[in-house]
Order: structure tokens, then sequence, then C-alpha cells
């Protein structure tokens, strides 16, 4: 996929976001991945900079693997921050439940911000000017930036290649959740974007097959929330794993039920004894690739 003139996307594995470097008079980096890469992160940013200031950061919304460096990257490069205007006070109180840190077994360093940007703002980042999108659904405040000059989408979690992030609020008391996320995705449609630059995965251009992926999975949710259930278990845990590469099996129950977002889950939606939860979580995902047993433990398959 050729990019525009001065835009780079730095492409990570999980756990990570992807990070946008864009660069014209001064630069602007979108999102800077999960904590534990921020060391990575950083260099990745000083590399594609070449000796150039980061002016100013933006987040497209605050989950732990889009903003986990940005501390790092404020120490490293005194840059401007700037997040959605919705997030800005589970920032300002360090909300680890709403923010899902504490509710998921996951870590971000705080970091303060410089300013807000919110729906049908304009955001002058590199050499174009991006509109700010509204995008709830995986996350309530999300933002996605489009440039109507260059006809692309920097999507955030809203839309990959093959999917969208998973739609958290939709289990703990937001049931609109679902619907909003239908509406990001008729937003994007009627963009007529020609590329998309996701949170996740490489950027692309087919961006009509994209969204009909993404409309049959969002189907699928809206006829059977356990569907979506199972679906946010699983990607928590893994993401969980992939952090702390292994796990003995006989503590795994009692894990699940410490992470209360997995036992909110499987006590509202999948009513799972304790070991029954672990064994089907650790089966479905051997059977997906993602984990391995091995020597009475669960190990991450990179």
């Amino acid at each position: 996929m050729k990019l525009p003139r001065g835009i780079q996307v730095l492409e990570r594995g999980w756990l990570s976001s992807n990070n946008v470097v864009l660069q014209a008079g001064g630069a602007t980096v979108v999102d800077s991945g999960y904590g534990a890469h921020a060391a990575q992160t950083v260099a990745l940013v000083e590399h594609a900079l070449r000796g150039k200031p980061l002016e100013r950061l933006v987040n497209t919304h605050c989950h732990s693997d889009h903003m986990g460096g940005n501390a790092a990257l404020q120490r490293r490069f005194r840059c401007r921050t700037s997040i959605p205007a919705g997030e800005a006070p589970l920032i300002e109180r360090w909300d680890e439940r709403e923010l899902i840190l504490s509710a998921a077994d996951q870590r971000a360093e705080r970091f303060a911000f410089d300013d807000t940007f919110g729906d049908s703002d304009t955001l002058v980042m590199g050499s174009y000017e991006w509109q700010v999108l509204a995008a709830p659904g995986h996350d309530t405040h999300a933002a996605m930036f489009y440039s109507p000059e260059t006809r692309a989408l920097i999507s955030g979690d809203a839309l990959w290649e093959n999917g969208f992030g998973a739609v958290f609020a939709q289990l703990f008391g937001r049931d609109t959740a679902l619907a909003e996320t239908r509406r990001t995705l008729e937003r994007i449609a009627a963009l007529g974007c020609e590329i998309v630059i996701p949170g996740h995965g490489r950027p692309f251009g087919e961006v009509d097959a994209a969204l009909a992926r993404a409309f049959s999975r969002l189907e699928g949710y809206e006829e059977d929330i356990t569907r979506l259930a199972r679906h946010v278990v699983k990607v928590l845990f893994t993401f969980a794993m992939l952090e702390k590469r292994s796990m003995p099996l006989a503590e795994l129950p009692a894990y699940l039920e410490r992470v209360p977002i997995l036992a909110e889950t499987n006590r509202s939606y999948l009513r799972m004894k304790a070991e029954a939860f672990a064994e089907w979580l650790v089966a479905d995902l051997e059977r997906a690739g993602a984990l391995e047993r091995r020597g009475g433990a669960v190990f991450a398959r990179a």
C-alpha cells in the first residue's frame, strides 16, 4: 500500500498499536503503543524522525495499547499531547477501571495532556488537514482522522482489515455500544475513503471488503450477545498472556476470578464454574493457535 507523502506507519505486533508518523514542518505521532514496549516505541520514533523534533502526540483513544508509551515520548521529546475530549476526565483522575487498566490486568504510566479535540474539529498533522470524526463503539470516546485531500482514514480500532476492536461497553452497562459501532462503520462507509491506516495491522485499500467483514462480525454479536462475551474474554486473556508469556494451569481459575472484566463477563453471560471456564478458555485458544499447554503451564504463542 503506497501511503501519501509524509505519512509513515510503524506497524507493531501485539501488544502495541501502530504508530503513525506524519512529517512536514513539525512531526506528529498518532498513538504510542503499550507501556511494556515504551523503550522500543521511543527508538522507532527517533529512527523515523532522523533527528527532527516531535512536536505533537495524538491519541485516537486512551486504551493501554494506544497510550502506554505517552509518558516515555513526552520525556524524550517534550511534545504537546492531544487526546479526545471525552477521555480527559478519565485521564485527569486516572480512572484505572474506566480506562480498562486495573479492570483487565493491564498497565500504563500516568501522563498529562495539553489539549483535547472533538467531533468536527480539524487537526493539522504533517502536510494535511484531518477531520476529527467521533468513533464510539470499541471505546466510547474514540476518534478517527480523515484527510479529504488524500482520502486516507486513520481509523484507530474502529476498523481493521479483518474486523474492529472488541466492544467492551456493551457488556457492562452501556447497551448502546453495538449500535454505536454500527453507526461508526456506516460513517466510514459514507466517506468513500481509499486508504485505511488501522490501529493494528497493515494499511489497506480494499475498504469495501473490510467493511463487509466488519458488518458481518457485528451482526453476529447483535444476534447473540454471548458471542461477544466469548470474544471479549479471549481477547483480554490473550493480551494478558502475551505480556506474561506463561502461567501455571493450576493458577488460572483464580486468575480469571481476580480480573474484574473476565469474572464479570463469565458471571453475567457465560455462567461457567471457575474450572470449566478456565478449561474452555485454554482449549479454545489452543485450537486458535494462540496458546499451548506444556509441563503444567500455559504459554503464549507469539
